[in-house]
């Protein structure tokens, strides 16, 4: 079978969409599906992979997106496809996946961050007169509402919802596929071993409750309010708690209000780092207390660790969450008390094992292989029916 996957940018630096994408096609490839990418990236060179680098250069970041559309369109049309898969917006495709969720659904919660009605109807104002914002609008317009427009392969039942209450798509026209990650494999040498190293890397004893949180976009994922939380349990005597938080958000502005809230003893900002692997080894709670995820890679893959988590309703990854069995769903991330007493019960070592062996048996219903399975199952669905309707 010959695929067309279309996705701008392929770098795993910008994110968890694009992480998830590399690890999708490397197990399309493994199931002997020959596949071209067409993206704007530079990928590192991989066997079996045809990588179709297309410009999006042009003044202005809207004309780059822009430009891209219209080069990639004009690329594939030139050869043919079994099947065309987009991962980025576009008209053309036999299946659009809108990994990172509908742009409607992302600009209403980030207005949802604003604390104000002024703040808020301030940060509308501004999305309203931003070029790019309008543009990628009206492009998910388009698509979603043109019958004869692709079908959409939805990673939870979170963007699901967002398709049926922000376009009226059709049940008919939408496959939901649960997002997946690649669990990994280390020894029982190799995790003790990360432990130890990350946690006297960073001053962590052995005793404390060490929490991470990952995030790239510091404000949408919750950063501040999860900084108050920390706050509000040193106000209230909590002790034996320490967090890291990891990515590529961290900034001056940040560090400023850790001091701020007087959390600079208990919180350290890691930077970005390659060895997400080894904090999960180190920690024994995952804090993402998110305005926004359509399912969250960062959760699943603490999950798939066996790893307590605490995260929020606006994360598609929560419907692997049974409350209180093996992680925790709160409905608001701005409810810092809510957050704060989950995390005090997770100050219990033995609650904390109790629920991360629990949370470890997800791992089959959220492995990467099972996804990339049932998009290869949904191709071959297609194709049968195309054939059959010749």
């Amino acid at each position: 079978m010959k695929v067309a996957l279309v996705t701008e940018w392929l770098d795993a630096w910008r994110g968890g969409a694009e992480t998830s994408t590399l690890q999708f096609m490397h197990h399309l490839m493994d199931a002997g599906v020959d596949l071209h990418v067409f993206t704007r990236s530079r990928p590192s060179p991989t066997p079996g992979l045809k990588v179709h680098t297309v410009s999006g250069a042009a003044m202005s970041r809207t004309r780059q997106s822009v430009t891209f559309s219209h080069r990639v369109e004009r690329a594939v049309r030139s050869e043919t496809f079994d099947m065309v898969h987009a991962i980025s917006p576009c008209t053309f495709a036999d299946l659009y996946q809108p990994r990172g969720g509908t742009v409607a659904e992302t600009i209403r919660r980030n207005i949802a961050i604003r604390k104000t009605p002024l703040a808020k109807a301030w940060k509308w104002c501004m999305i309203r007169l931003n070029l790019k914002q309008r543009y990628m609008l009206a492009l998910e317009r388009r698509i979603f509402s043109n019958p004869s427009g692709p079908d959409v392969i939805s990673i939870s039942d979170y963007v699901s919802r967002q398709l049926e209450e922000h376009y009226g798509l059709s049940p008919d026209r939408i496959h939901k596929v649960y997002n997946g990650v690649d669990p990994g494999s280390s020894s029982l040498d190799e995790r003790k071993r990360d432990r130890d190293d990350i946690r006297r890397e960073y001053g962590v004893e052995p005793s404390d409750c060490l929490v991470i949180l990952t995030a790239h976009n510091f404000r949408l994922k919750g950063v501040e309010r999860w900084l108050e939380v920390v706050a509000m349990l040193a106000r209230e005597g909590a002790t034996g708690i320490k967090s890291l938080i990891i990515g590529k958000g961290e900034s001056a502005h940040w560090h400023r209000l850790a001091a701020k809230l007087g959390v600079e003893p208990w919180v350290t900002f890691t930077g970005p780092s390659q060895r997400m692997p080894a904090f999960r080894h180190a920690a024994d709670v995952a804090v993402h207390p998110t305005y926004y995820d359509p399912c969250s890679r960062v959760v699943l893959e603490a999950l798939v660790a066996g790893l307590p988590v605490i995260t929020t309703r606006w994360d598609g990854a929560s419907e692997m969450i049974e409350d209180g069995v093996n992680g925790y769903v709160v409905d608001d991330p701005g409810d810092i008390r809510a957050i704060a007493d989950r995390v005090k019960l997770l100050l219990d070592p033995q609650l904390r094992r109790k629920i991360g062996a629990t949370a470890a048996k997800v791992a089959d219903q959220v492995s990467m292989a099972r996804h990339a399975g049932a998009v290869l199952a949904l191709y071959e669905q297609r194709l049968a029916s195309r054939r059959d309707n010749r």
